[in-house]
């Protein structure tokens, strides 16, 4: 397993959890809405980090958007293996001819 296998896994379990105790059960208690709302603040900072050319904190802020969007995406109940499926499913594909795809 790889170390996105893990974390979207623990990301699972916490889903009972009490959201006293983890930050991951809190933020799935309040909804996916919230998951996404967190999950765009994140790649927001990311996207500040990049413009400033400062690699550390660029690759803090993208473990934080990693983190999130498998939150975002847990709250959904779609999983990492349906994400990898579907990249899978586009290797190879041209990114121009996969988006002429989705017309």
């Amino acid at each position: 397993m790889s170390i996105l296998d893990d974390l979207a896994a623990t990301i699972e379990a916490r889903k009972g959890a009490d959201p006293d105790t983890s930050w991951t059960a809190k933020l799935l208690a309040k909804g996916p809405e919230k998951c996404a709302e967190k999950f765009g603040e994140e790649a927001i900072e990311a996207i500040i980090e990049a413009t400033k050319g400062d690699r550390d904190r660029l690759t803090s802020e993208a473990a934080d958007v990693l983190y999130h969007l498998l939150v975002m995406l847990a709250a959904r109940d779609v999983s990492l293996a349906q994400v990898l499926a579907e990249l899978e499913r586009r290797e190879g594909t041209s990114g121009i001819a996969e988006k002429a795809s989705r017309g």
